[in-house]
């Protein structure tokens, strides 16, 4: 919801910073870097260092928003990297969630378990969309920097961002964070099935 104003915010100082890094490292190598400082959150979540973990995670995202604006800067993007880039993503966040179930097992790992199930539903809803989008030719003109069209919802990369933040912030409130949390990403599954099947089917009836 919020990532239509978050992201422009976000261009500027991330080409900012990409052009320093050109010829520097490639955006594989960025991608990569994120993803084993994000997973590093597992453990730390699980030993309970919420501040290591936090920081963990907030270098993870600013890797992933640094990587596409390099590939852009150095023309190197592609629908592999793309690929790479949310399959990482959704890993990453999958694995924050386990760490607070093991921080905290017995409080935490019912919440942990509704909230990766609500996980399930808002990732694959954006990536079936997003293959019939590609196969249908359905353009995506409100994130044209995206390599996949992009489905809006009630979550997306902003909330789920600032969701891990409050978590790492108020872990002995993370049963009813995050059960507040999988709420609103299943009312975001079943906005974009809904809005996805009626987007595509106009499509396909259109001459």
């Amino acid at each position: 919801m919020l990532d239509r104003w978050t992201m422009p915010l976000t261009h500027r100082p991330l080409e900012w910073i990409a052009y320093r890094l050109k010829g520097r490292v490639t955006p594989g190598q960025v991608t990569f870097g994120a993803f084993l400082i994000g997973i590093s959150a597992l453990p730390l979540l699980a030993w309970e260092y919420y501040g290591l973990a936090l920081a963990a995670i907030l270098l993870n995202r600013l890797g992933d928003g640094l990587d596409g604006a390099l590939a852009r800067v150095s023309h190197q993007t592609s629908e592999a990297g793309g690929f790479l880039d949310i399959g990482l993503d959704f890993v990453f966040y999958a694995a924050a969630v386990l760490g607070f179930a093991l921080a905290n097992p017995a409080d935490n790992a019912q919440a942990a378990a509704l909230l990766l199930f609500a996980f399930i539903g808002t990732g694959t809803s954006f990536l079936a969309f997003a293959i019939a989008a590609k196969q249908q030719g359905v353009e995506r003109p409100d994130f044209p920097q995206k390599a996949f069209y992009y489905l809006e919802g009630l979550t997306e990369g902003t909330e789920t961002v600032m969701a891990l933040v409050i978590f790492c912030l108020f872990p002995a409130h993370f049963p009813i964070l995050a059960t507040v949390f999988a709420a609103a990403c299943l009312i975001t599954t079943a906005t974009r099935l809904w809005g996805g099947y009626w987007t595509l089917r106009r499509h396909e009836e259109q001459p």
